[in-house]
């Protein structure tokens, strides 16, 4: 097991060029070279997330984050934010050019604090060898002893009491394996803690969010907060233009239409909303199938429609025929005839 004096020599400054596809309203920004991030050399390690090339980096979440990651001042990050509006995969989009590993839980009503420090398992230390008790780390002791970024997804959802285990972790104090023969594991100097969640830890007064509870208030006052929204028109259209070319002519439009069902949402005239992940499956969809009679419905059904109410669903298809006139459905006036 690699040792934390060897962890040490891995610590290096990239450049801040490394990030491109970085949008500050509607123009693409130049990151200075001249910017110093703080990551790993080793791009090895299986734990670092996969880079994804078209994503699209939004200068005032980036910003933000990278100054977390640099210098977190004894703080975890609570990032807050509408579901499909990009919290979790900034985080990892971040850390896969930075080479920075990922240890990453989702949390649950039933989460218990022993998931994130680990358990005895029976298995072989080699190929070949007789099998024997062993005991695993979760993510937090991985995490910990190894400078990782640990993500607590939906932390929101998880009973105060088992998430209270964290207080002394992110007061920057030693983690102890009371079952591990008491082993103590110090936090590793690039060992940082990230949340996610629909809520900002107060609970949901809106009800949208089903199985969100309220967080202790000690517990919250260990975090920074950042909030991340949905991504403005102007950026997800130069992503849609990234991901599916074949749909220029149509994305204007299905980057408008996400915005009037967002806003119908917020205003708590429908159940369910249409995020940014939601819009690249609609056009993903759209255009794999684009031979259907109609493509942009046949896509926006599988991509939402279907676990929307009745009513919302029809009130979405006007609107659809509304921004899109004929490109919505003159095929299908055509096939009908």
């Amino acid at each position: 097991m690699q040792s934390n004096e060897n962890l040490h020599q891995e610590y290096t400054l990239f450049g801040g060029d490394v990030f491109t596809n970085v949008y500050d309203g509607e123009k693409t920004i130049q990151m200075p070279a001249s910017l110093k991030i703080l990551g790993f050399s080793n791009s090895s390690n299986p734990a670092v997330p996969k880079r994804h090339e078209n994503y699209v980096f939004r200068r005032e979440v980036l910003r933000d984050l990278l100054a977390f990651l640099r210098k977190p001042n004894g703080d975890a990050l609570f990032i807050t934010g509408p579901t499909g509006s990009g919290k979790t995969s900034v985080v990892n989009e971040v850390c896969a050019r930075l080479n920075w590993p990922v240890q990453q839980i989702t949390l649950t009503n039933r989460f218990e604090f022993s998931e994130l420090t680990g358990h005895f398992v029976l298995g072989a230390k080699k190929s070949g060898s007789g099998t024997e008790m062993m005991f695993q780390y979760g993510p937090l002791a991985t995490a910990m002893k190894f400078g990782h970024v640990l993500i607590l997804n939906e932390l929101d959802l998880a009973d105060a009491g088992e998430l209270a285990g964290l207080n002394d972790v992110l007061e920057g104090r030693p983690l102890v394996l009371a079952e591990n023969a008491g082993e103590i594991i110090v936090p590793h100097p690039m060992f940082r803690v990230i949340a996610t969640a629909n809520s900002c830890g107060n609970g949901d007064a809106s009800g949208r969010y089903l199985g969100v509870q309220q967080q202790n208030l000690a517990f919250l006052d260990r975090f920074r907060f950042m909030e991340v929204g949905y991504q403005e028109a102007s950026v997800e259209e130069q992503l849609l233009r990234k991901c599916v070319p074949s749909m220029k002519h149509l994305i204007a439009g299905m980057v408008r239409l996400a915005g009037e069902v967002r806003k119908l949402f917020a205003d708590g005239r429908i159940s369910i909303t249409l995020s940014t992940r939601t819009l690249l499956r609609w056009a993903q969809i759209a255009d794999d199938f684009r031979n259907a009679d109609n493509p942009l419905e046949y896509g926006l059904t599988r991509a939402l429609l279907v676990r929307a109410e009745p009513e919302e669903a029809k009130a979405i298809v006007s609107l659809c025929e509304s921004v899109f006139g004929d490109a919505w459905s003159v095929q299908t006036k055509q096939t009908k005839a």
